[in-house]
């Protein structure tokens, strides 16, 4: 099988139209063409006049070989099957896996396939269960500290766009095993092929609970509401067990820690416990709410609203004059901001979207990238400074976990918002007009200020005086990172591997699972004395990918 890729076609041609475009391209009759399999399609809007279709396909020719000598484009295709590295039918040892985000999951999946038997500890609810808790703050004010947007079956990625592309190098297809696992728990079959999938919340929510009954029918055990509070370590550091909220002990010395970005309890338990744990950079701003018909015309021009494009999506990134990088951070094209924190008296947003996109605005983080220098201190000096913000902007929404929320224009005039105009904002449980120079570091309020007129210079509109910023947005990516080695594990305790965005090695759904895979290798690898498929990285420059 072959592999043609760069097919350009209009927007809305005929399914015979690109088997046409193959065989002209390769100049080969039509019974030379065997088999026709759409490998990936995206979009090029470069020229908004003249928007079109761009494929890559598979084919399955006649004469192969001959097609491969005239034509030096194609390549045969890559084979993307996933082969696990070690297989057992009775393991000796149980690893555990400590949470199920992306990570957790993908972990628990891959130990799982090879044999292992994992046990699965979530300190949150299932996921139905978790998003009516979540619903709870949303629709009633109300926050559950251990079900929420942060903590739960799913993740923080359930309630988000449910993007599946990222910027990360993926030499041995991982993130087609992870997508083919999402397909095969019920995503839609085109993200297998959309050069920018997405899922949605919702079904997301059915995607997760198919991934734990395959998970448990592989004989892995779920055990909700369990919190880590505390690990065990023999005199050599090797970690030895975990101690739950509850009291329960439970022993273990292979323990992957999926914990996700916002679990400030166990960074601080670990650090606690000796475990090397260092600051690292992050980012602060707010989320922006424009009108989706704005951007779609700025991307797509007379083309917005077609079918083939959905909602319009953007990437922005301004090096500011003082020195601050500003850029948009998990866009939702067709969504809504949602309340994201996990901790009474604080106020976190983010955004997300259904499969549909389908709602009037769109929205985006606009953020601010900050060192450990702006907030020096121990490794975990990061998340008092997230604290510090968070809890600013609960007191300028009134300490009801109302959001406060400022007109582009009162930004860039300087002034306190007192109402609010024609966008309007989608975040519950509701906005306070207000000034968001209260409630983030005045060098972020100035970089955004000046990064918002170059951004309406690429999509006009974009500072808009009645768009729409609510803050603050904090939780972009883990504040700290939990160093490890080439074998997976942490630097001085042996048995336990840090994975994921909360030990500061993804940033994204897509990012989040393949780090989870290639752990759960490192594990299986470990405990069958096999050698690594692949060494770890330590993690150094991994950024966040929305």
């Amino acid at each position: 099988m072959l592999r043609l890729t760069e097919l350009k076609l209009p927007l809305d041609h005929t399914q015979d139209v690109l088997r046409d475009a193959v065989l002209a391209r390769l100049a080969i009759a039509p019974e030379d063409l065997l088999t026709l399999t759409v490998a990936r399609r995206a979009y090029d809007a470069r020229r908004r006049s003249a928007i079109s279709l761009v494929y890559a396909v598979d084919v399955t020719l006649r004469d192969e070989a001959a097609a491969l000598a005239a034509d030096p484009t194609l390549r045969p295709t890559p084979d993307t099957e996933y082969r696990p590295p070690v297989h057992v039918q009775s393991p000796m040892n149980r690893p555990v896996v400590v949470g199920t985000g992306p990570c957790g999951l993908m972990a628990a999946l891959t130990l799982a396939e090879m044999g292992f038997r994992p046990l699965i500890l979530e300190r949150g609810q299932p996921v139905r269960q978790r998003t009516k808790d979540t619903w709870g703050l949303w629709r009633r004010a109300v926050l559950n500290p251990e079900s929420n947007v942060q903590f739960g079956e799913g993740g923080a990625g359930t309630f988000s766009d449910g993007k599946l592309y990222s910027g990360i190098k993926d030499p041995r297809h991982l993130t087609r095993k992870l997508l083919t696992a999402f397909v095969e728990a019920g995503a839609p079959e085109d993200i297998l092929t959309n050069s920018k999938p997405h899922i949605g919340t919702f079904r997301l929510v059915t995607v997760v609970e198919g991934i734990r009954a395959k998970i448990e029918a592989l004989g892995g055990e779920y055990r909700f509401s369990a919190r880590v509070e505390d690990i065990r370590l023999d005199a050599a550091r090797h970690i030895r067990g975990l101690t739950l909220a509850s009291g329960e002990e439970i022993d273990a010395d292979h323990v992957i820690l999926a914990v996700g970005h916002s679990a400030r309890d166990t960074f601080a338990m670990l650090h606690r416990n000796g475990v090397h744990i260092v600051a690292k950079p992050f980012s602060i701003g707010a989320r922006i709410e424009h009108p989706q018909s704005l951007i779609d015309r700025a991307r797509f021009g007379a083309f917005a609203g077609h079918p083939m494009l959905g909602s319009a999506d953007y990437k922005l990134v301004h090096h500011a004059g003082n020195g601050r990088s500003v850029y948009s951070f998990c866009m939702c094209p067709g969504g809504r901001v949602v309340a994201a924190t996990s901790e009474p008296g604080c106020v976190a947003t983010n955004g997300m979207s259904q499969y549909s996109r389908a709602e009037f605005n769109a929205n985006a983080g606009i953020v601010v990238g900050i060192t450990p220098a702006d907030y020096p201190g121990d490794p975990l000096a990061g998340i008092a400074f997230q604290q510090v913000w968070e809890q600013r902007a609960f007191l300028a929404g009134g300490s009801t976990y109302a959001a406060p929320a400022q007109r582009v224009g009162d930004l860039l005039g300087g002034r306190a918002s007192v109402a609010l105009g024609q966008v309007e904002p989608s975040y519950k449980p509701g906005v306070v007009p207000a000034d968001l120079a209260a409630c983030l570091p005045e060098f972020a309020v100035e970089a955004i200020r000046e990064a918002l007129g170059k951004f309406d210079r690429e999509i006009p509109g974009f500072a808009m005086h009645d768009a729409v910023l609510t803050g603050v947005e904090t939780r972009t990516s883990s504040p700290i990172r939990i160093g490890r080695g080439t074998d997976g594990m942490s630097l001085n305790t042996p048995g336990l591997f840090p994975a994921g965005e909360g030990a500061g090695y993804a940033g994204g759904i897509m990012s989040a699972g393949v780090d989870g895979i290639r752990v759960a290798e490192a594990v299986a690898c470990r405990l069958t004395e096999s050698p690594l498929v692949e060494r770890m990285t330590r993690g150094q420059g991994v950024v966040a990918y929305g």
